[in-house]
């Protein structure tokens, strides 16, 4: 008996639109060049989740290669009614090394040329009016702006 897999559906949370401060390279380490980007602020706006980016966390960065980048970014949301939400986002960005190295200069570059890809979890206050995060998957598309990052969020059905 064939059982035919169902793939997930998705379905839109809402935009995160992160504000960072200049990048601190700390350099070339047995793990690649490291650089930090301190958060210092933003908003979040969708269906689901509305509110601001507090200026607390940072982006830390790992290049092992000149075409690729991981990146983990630890923040807090402050929701229109108060609660907050805590985000721990992991991502892949890739683009072809001149595309990168525009990008980390405050460039724009179309985001058609980078595959940023991230999946963020998100912690909520039990109980309350978000504990729904705790038990949700959620994928994003980024995208890297010239003071910050445009996070698409997506639930995972």
């Amino acid at each position: 008996m064939e059982c035919t897999p169902t793939p997930p559906a998705f379905e839109f949370v809402a935009t995160v639109d992160v504000d960072v401060d200049e990048t601190i390279n700390v350099g070339a380490t047995a793990q690649g060049i490291r650089k930090v980007a301190p958060i210092r602020g933003g908003k979040v706006r969708g269906p689901a989740l509305n509110g601001r980016v507090l200026n607390a966390g940072a982006d830390f960065q790992r290049y092992p290669s000149a075409d690729l980048a991981f990146l983990e970014a630890n923040y807090v949301l402050e929701l229109d009614d108060g609660h907050r939400i805590l985000v721990e986002n992991r991502a892949i960005r890739t683009a072809e090394p001149k595309d990168l190295e525009l990008m980390m200069a405050g460039e724009t570059v179309d985001p058609a040329r980078v595959y940023f890809r991230c999946v963020p979890a998100l912690s909520a206050e039990e109980p309350g009016p978000y504990a729904w995060v705790n038990r949700t998957s959620f994928l994003g598309s980024g995208q890297r702006l010239a003071h910050g990052v445009r996070i698409d969020v997506f639930r995972v059905r």
